[in-house]
């Protein structure tokens, strides 16, 4: 996923592609990290306005998402593109699952994300998200032999999604809210969405998906009887459709009712951000590809569509390219920021925020801090937020 933008790339050119991501974003290659290697301790915060800065904890190899497990305070997870997750406590790493005979990585391609459901510290299972060789979405369930190390033969596939044609729109996200798993699947690639995918309820790409991913009835995982499509025309697995390329999404338990935001990469023009209840998510129809932003794109407007909260084009700035959804912070250590939605742009790479409401955002505003080519946004279970860079490092944000 070294870009997140459109890029029409069929099976057989997946190397030139892959080159010429590279050559756009003059990335360099990141080098591996080692089991049991020692992190850099005292990294210097960089300097930042509004009273937040950034503290580098590790180096890894083209870290795409890190994140806390429920029970395990003193651990984080990075995960690595090119397929391995680590652990890093105290400034040492270790490989805590090791996949890269199974993962198929470049360009958009990769293990993408993890997640821990709120029961992980004792059902010791837990989901990864990632492209087989085949270029298909997976999503399979590990179990940990012990908090740092995960047990490869635990492996149990839970749901495949054929993803035909294009390396790229993987989508790539996990998150569980209770004890069901939902996950984003981009639209299948290429420009403009030629198959209508996003729109067609029958598949599963362009949507997301909501699923109990425990075996259940000799089945690899069970659908809610809620979702909205159960029992109607439409797979049973979808909870919303009509995104793009929903590479990351979150949500915000600070209110009654939680919410989701929902970072969906645009097309030509715009970059957008969702931010609804979970329980106005149920059936919604995000409008792409009618839609791009508030603007009109292609097919027929279907009507009934969730507008977004916030939109930026390619203007802002003459650089951005794909947004890298974030997180509404929570930590009570970041004041300025507290109740903000935290954002940035891989192209950009300036950290940005905004209050959301469930109707518009207001007051985006620049950070003052910048992080070469950001991949992603994580959070532990204190709330501490964190941001990946493709080029390596993990920072967390900290008091100024």
């Amino acid at each position: 996923m070294k870009s997140l933008r459109s890029r029409k790339a069929n099976r057989t050119s997946r190397a030139a592609a892959a080159l010429a991501v590279l050559l756009t974003l003059a990335l360099p290659a990141c080098g591996s990290a080692n089991d049991q290697e020692s992190a850099p301790r005292d990294q210097a915060i960089s300097s930042a306005k509004r009273g937040v800065g950034l503290k580098q904890i590790g180096s890894f190899d083209a870290p795409v998402y890190v994140t806390g497990a429920p029970g395990f305070p003193q651990l984080l997870f990075v995960v690595e593109q090119p397929g391995r997750i680590l652990t890093l406590q105290g400034g040492r790493k270790r490989t805590f699952l090791d996949m890269r005979g199974l993962v198929g990585y470049g360009g958009e391609e990769g293990l993408l994300s993890v997640a821990f459901p709120p029961d992980y510290a004792s059902s010791k299972r837990f989901y990864v998200y990632y492209t087989d060789a085949a270029g298909n979405i997976r999503v399979d369930e590990f179990r940990r032999h012990s908090a740092t190390r995960a047990s490869f033969g635990s492996r149990r596939p839970v749901i495949e999604v054929p993803h035909p044609v294009n390396t790229n729109h993987n989508g790539g996200q996990l998150q569980f809210l209770d004890n069901l798993l939902y996950f984003g699947t981009g639209d299948g690639g290429a420009g403009g969405d030629p198959p209508n995918n996003a729109q067609n309820k029958e598949v599963l790409l362009g949507k997301l998906l909501r699923i109990d991913p425990r075996a259940s009835g000799g089945k690899p995982y069970s659908v809610p009887s809620s979702n909205p499509f159960v029992g109607r025309a439409g797979r049973d697995e979808i909870y919303s459709y009509g995104l793009r390329n929903p590479f990351r999404f979150s949500f915000d338990t600070t209110h009654g009712q939680p919410r989701i935001a929902i970072g969906d990469v645009g097309q030509d023009r715009f970059e957008e951000l969702d931010y609804l209840t979970v329980a106005r998510a149920r059936g919604a129809n995000f409008g792409w590809d009618a839609f791009e932003g508030f603007g009109r794109y292609d097919t027929p407007d279907p009507g009934g569509t969730v507008k977004p909260i916030f939109a930026y084009g390619r203007s802002r700035g003459g650089s951005s390219c794909t947004i890298i959804g974030g997180y509404v912070v929570r930590d009570p250590r970041l004041r300025s920021l507290r109740g903000r939605y935290i954002y940035a742009d891989l192209c950009e790479g300036e950290l940005r925020s905004l209050v959301p409401h469930l109707k518009r955002a207001s007051g985006d505003r620049k950070l003052g801090l910048g992080v070469e080519t950001p991949s992603s946004f994580g959070e532990d279970p204190q709330g501490r937020l964190y941001v990946t860079s493709l080029e390596g490092p993990v920072y967390r944000l900290v008091p100024r």
